[in-house]
């Protein structure tokens, strides 16, 4: 299979002060992928996207964007684009149709064309019906929706998504990533940060950003089916205690509580995990039933930015 990325980057590393934002990241995104960054705030998801789409200038490193080096030739690609910001930007005096023909103006879209494209949107992202009303007073699915309306309107070739999701409800965030599955299959390119993982799982591909680091990367369930550690799932009606035992053992590297049961990574090099757990426990006269467990991508999480004991 021929290679045809619509991003390659090599050794990005970009610093605020003396603040290492990103270190020497490297990225190949091919046509048609949806990539996500998943990482905790501060990990260095939103520096890389201003990058990658020549916001900022990198310190070190390469950027080739659709072809071209960035971000030399921004100016050049800049109608090929669409990049939604975290916070939402459009104007909130103005209404849903305001907003639309105003942008199209911006993008460059004149006469029948723009009529065309913004009656396209309204009627996709099903806001027609509030085409009339001031995008202050729309709820956060709605402007979800009017956002990406937007950045697609001059129908760009790659969509730069900086956690475009953070403030909506299950519901509006499932139908927007039915839009993103549909423009992907129309040969979008498209890079998306989220901090949740049943939104990382719908990626192509994953890179897990930590403290500035590429740590992960790959297929979410390439990445389950890799994790460096062993998972265990301890279940007893004495979870909180059962947790202040083994936060003594230092093999363990983590431990989260889910109801009445305690989902524990561990090194790969222990021995014998699941008989030194319940030995553990049963010295502490605490009752439990103790088995490997399948890992999750919160698991691979966790592995790979080394968070600690919870």
């Amino acid at each position: 299979m021929v290679s045809n990325p619509a991003i390659l980057a090599k050794g990005l590393t970009h610093k605020f002060g003396k603040l290492v934002a990103v270190n020497h990241v490297s990225l190949q995104i091919e046509t048609g992928e949806i990539y996500g960054f998943l990482g905790p705030n501060g990990s260095g998801k939103s520096t890389t996207i201003r990058l990658l789409c020549g916001l900022l200038h990198a310190l070190e490193g390469q950027v080739e964007v659709l072809g071209y080096n960035m971000p030399q030739d921004a100016d050049k690609i800049r109608g090929q684009l669409g990049y939604m910001t975290q916070k939402f930007s459009l104007y909130e005096d103005l209404t849903v149709r305001e907003n639309l023909d105003f942008l199209a103006r911006v993008y460059s879209i004149r006469g029948k064309l723009r009529s065309t494209r913004i009656l396209r949107a309204l009627e996709k992202y099903q806001i027609a019906d509030r085409q009339k009303q001031f995008v202050g007073t729309l709820s956060g699915g709605q402007k979800q929706r009017l956002a990406l309306a937007a950045v697609t309107l001059h129908e760009p070739r790659l969509l730069l998504l900086d956690e475009p999701t953070s403030s909506v409800d299950p519901q509006s965030r499932r139908e927007f990533w039915a839009d993103l599955f549909e423009l992907a299959a129309q040969g979008t390119t498209i890079l998306v940060s989220t901090h949740y993982m049943d939104e990382a799982e719908r990626c192509h591909r994953l890179a897990i950003l930590d403290h500035g680091n590429l740590v992960a990367e790959g297929p979410p369930q390439t990445l389950i089916d890799d994790i460096d550690a062993i998972v265990i799932r301890v279940d007893t009606d004495r979870p909180a205690v059962a947790q202040k035992c083994l936060q003594q053992l230092n093999w363990i590297r983590s431990i989260a509580q889910l109801g009445k049961r305690l989902h524990v990574l561990v090194d790969k090099t222990a021995t014998a995990p699941v008989q030194a757990i319940l030995a553990e426990l049963q010295q502490h006269r605490i009752d439990a039933k103790v088995t490997v467990a399948i890992a999750s991508l919160e698991d691979v999480f966790v592995a790979a930015t080394g968070y600690r004991k919870g």
